[in-house]
């Protein structure tokens, strides 16, 4: 492992059961795994309720964002994943919601499914380590 990379970690981890790290601090930078609706014991959150697996990825964006020393407002890139591009008009409210200018760098993508069948969006991001 090069120097300047660390592990970000999280106790309880719901993702160290799927032998998936939270995310990597390296560069300056921070690389999370996708963060979907799954509670820090592993649950899923709102099956079947869009606006509350959105709700719930945020919270654990911000979980993993603070284990490793920055947050939301740090955030230079997501990717969103959509088993339903039905749901594009609330994702563009959420970003207004969660974001403010200058916008993240984004890209999004409908696929046919995410890793558990109940789970709906999922979000990885990038962003700069420290607080702004």
């Amino acid at each position: 492992m090069p120097a300047d990379a660390s592990v970000i970690t999280l106790s309880p981890d719901p993702l160290d059961a799927y032998a998936i790290s939270p995310g990597w601090k390296a560069g300056g930078l921070l690389f999370l795994s996708g963060q979907a609706a799954i509670d820090e014991h592993g649950a899923i959150i709102g099956a079947g309720d869009f606006a509350a697996q959105l709700e719930q990825t945020f919270a654990n964006i911000d979980r993993v964002l603070a284990a490793g020393g920055s947050d939301r407002s740090r955030i230079i890139k997501v990717t969103i994943y959509l088993t339903d591009m039905a749901h594009f008009p609330a994702i563009v409210e959420a970003r207004q919601r969660y974001f403010t200018r200058p916008w993240p760098a984004d890209t999004i993508v409908e696929v046919r499914a995410l890793a558990l069948p109940e789970l709906v969006v999922e979000i990885d991001v990038i962003a700069l380590a420290g607080h702004s």
